[in-house]
């Protein structure tokens, strides 16, 4: 399986952000849209991310986040997907570099994203799969 699978299951739309915008409307718009990151892009490419992660974070030190600018708060070290990542490539990344949203770009266009949740379903509906067939096979006896 790869980022493609996940991206033709869930779709492409992402919520995007410019990086002037104020962090308070950052976050009204994860919490509209039910996410825990939206992307920071100037024009068509992603520079940034922002996530509910770096929000608390910085309103630990400042209470007045919620007035600075996305830019000012974003992740900035982003690591971009294609389509064509292996799932378990992705997860070994995520993991190991501890972020849960990965921009895809495809082309120079921004044309998805997908979560750490995203690749465990993936990953379990596919288990899930294999032990179904195995089940079958079993039920059916010897060939």
């Amino acid at each position: 399986m790869n980022v493609a699978s996940i991206l033709a299951k869930k779709g492409g739309h992402v919520v995007t952000i410019e990086p002037g915008a104020a962090v308070r409307d950052a976050v009204r718009l994860m919490a509209q849209h039910n996410i825990g990151g939206i992307v920071v892009v100037d024009g068509p490419k992603p520079i940034g991310i922002l996530t509910e992660r770096d929000v608390m974070r910085e309103a630990a030190r400042d209470e007045q986040v919620f007035d600075r600018r996305v830019e000012a708060v974003m992740t900035r070290d982003v690591v971009i997907g294609t389509p064509a990542d292996a799932l378990m490539a992705v997860a070994h990344v995520m993991t190991e570099r501890r972020f849960r949203h990965l921009p895809v770009m495809d082309g120079g266009a921004l044309i998805g994203i997908v979560t750490i949740g995203d690749v465990l379903k993936a990953e379990r509906d596919r288990y899930q799969g294999e032990v179904e067939t195995l089940q079958t096979q079993l039920q059916a006896g010897p060939a």
